[in-house]
């Protein structure tokens, strides 16, 4: 590490406690310049891209293990139920992002609303999912890699690893133009695999899962009631990851109106691809056939077009590398925003040369991969889900104690609906987040003890050496000193009167 990217020595002033049970440190002028993001590195269209790249992965692999937990009705339903949480979602974030354009995304969003506690629980959620979510695409890489060419397994994983962040390493800009490009060519996969596929639907294979004795089962409802409960974490795998848009703010042009862009235009092209998705593909060759699939979009090809699978098969590669990619670029932006601020240990928010946070990228990688040593690719997607429909929870009740406690504050984008809007996507992710235990009760294990870990961290440690100086931090500032203007002109009313 070179002599100016060192941690600066403890400054001699005193710390400040504040609200919450947290002490800040003020760090020297050195600490900020060794953590800046290169600025101006992506527009409205990029970030769109941003935003589609995210989640591409979700319509190549993944959503269909929701067949086996609900039928092919079930899972339309829940489908329709996560794209309206997402939609609601997404709108309330557009607001909060134009008001707190910070690299720290939810976690900003949560520290202004609910204070320190808060913002740490929403960014630890988020960095869960982010740190999961590669996690479970890179096996899904691995099992398209086996069709195409026989390979597979943890080598695949490292490679894969190892390779991308390299990438990210080289520079923002490039990167997000990469992954635009990655995604444009995902979805033109998408768009072939919809024209070859059409000539095989057959709308009797939607309903082949034979019914079960379950409450409420049907042909449609194969599971029953409970069954499209138990599908909404696999539905939401088609729009997961997209909140991680906001994350870009501090390498946008302007944030204030791109990040709203962008959230919205990715989340609502992916409506449509995945609507269609999930009506062709077991329309071509059956509900149950789909099931366990690890590669449904090929298998739901089957022999019919050889050359199509194999052309899509390899898209279907391109899409999820595209996920993949992107997932890192969030985790290490997450991770770079908790660190700086201090919640995380300060070191990984170094940037090197290129302003690039290097540790950011590197640890969770590392950890990320041993995880795919462990784990299954839906074990980790649900653990991943349980993070997200966490962070959805806060961010959105972030949105309505901003609503409710700061009427008045400046709003570039304000959301349609208001809090309707943010209530209706907080009423959806409870149901998804309680959604994953049915699933997979040793869930609860895994992410608790995630999460443990974590807590005790910063109950412990973290939360008495908190930097003053960190943006999402100053935004907070600001809003205990408006209230104790507000105070002290009450006190001075109340004395003019006396």
């Amino acid at each position: 590490m070179s002599k100016e990217q060192q941690l600066p020595p403890p400054t001699q002033h005193a710390t400040r406690h504040v609200k919450g049970g947290v002490e800040y440190q003020n760090v020297s002028d050195d600490y900020m310049k060794n953590r800046q993001l290169r600025r101006g590195s992506a527009g409205p269209v990029l970030l769109v891209g941003l935003g589609v790249g995210y989640v591409i992965a979700g319509q190549y692999a993944g959503w269909n293990f929701g067949l086996a937990q609900a039928g092919w009705g079930g899972l339309l339903i829940a489908l329709v139920l996560m794209g309206t949480m997402y939609t609601a979602m997404c709108l309330s974030l557009a607001e909060m992002s134009s008001i707190i354009p910070t690299a720290g995304g939810g976690y900003g969003f949560a520290r202004r609303a609910m204070g320190p506690w808060g913002g740490f629980l929403t960014g630890t959620a988020v960095l869960l999912e982010f740190v999961l979510a590669p996690a479970a695409v890179v096996t899904f890489i691995g099992a398209y890699l086996e069709t195409l060419v026989g390979i597979s397994g943890p080598l695949v994983y490292l490679v894969f690893y190892a390779a991308f962040i390299t990438l990210h390493l080289y520079g923002v800009k490039h990167v997000l133009k990469l992954v635009f490009g990655i995604a444009v060519v995902a979805v033109f996969g998408l768009a072939a695999w919809y024209v070859g596929i059409i000539p095989y639907f057959d709308a009797s294979l939607l309903l082949d899962i034979e019914p079960t004795d379950a409450v409420g089962a049907s042909a449609f409802l194969p599971f029953g009631i409970v069954g499209v409960w138990a599908a909404l974490p696999y539905a939401m795998w088609f729009f997961l990851a997209v909140e991680g848009v906001p994350l870009a703010a501090e390498e946008a042009r302007n944030p204030v109106r791109d990040i709203p862009r962008g959230l919205i235009g990715a989340v609502l092209i992916l409506t449509v691809l995945s609507a269609a998705i999930l009506v062709l593909g077991p329309g071509a060759i059956g509900s149950a056939a789909l099931q366990e699939s690890g590669n449904p979009l090929i298998d739901a090809l089957g022999d019919a077009a050889p050359a199509l699978s194999w052309f899509v098969n390899v898209i279907g590669l391109v899409g999820l590398v595209s996920s993949f990619f992107c997932m890192i670029y969030a985790y290490s932006r997450q991770t770079f925003a908790l660190s700086r601020a201090g919640y995380l240990p300060r070191v990984l928010s170094l940037t090197n040369g290129r302003k690039v946070p290097f540790l950011a990228l590197i640890v969770p990688g590392i950890i990320g991969f041993l995880l795919t040593l462990v784990g299954s690719g839906d074990l980790l997607i649900l653990v991943s889900v349980f993070g997200a429909t966490l962070s959805y929870i806060l961010m959105m009740l972030s949105h309505i104690i901003l609503r409710v406690r700061e009427p008045k504050l400046e709003r570039p984008y304000r959301t349609p609906g208001g809090i309707f809007t943010s209530a209706t996507a907080l009423v959806l992710a409870v149901a998804a987040l309680t959604a994953g235990f049915v699933v997979d009760p040793s869930v609860i294990l895994y992410a608790a003890a995630a999460y443990a870990v974590m807590i005790a961290y910063f109950a412990f440690y973290s939360r008495h050496r908190l930097v003053a100086q960190a943006p999402e931090e100053e935004f907070a500032a600001i809003e205990d000193a408006e209230d104790e203007l507000e105070s002290v002109s009450s006190l001075d009313s109340v004395d003019s009167r006396a």
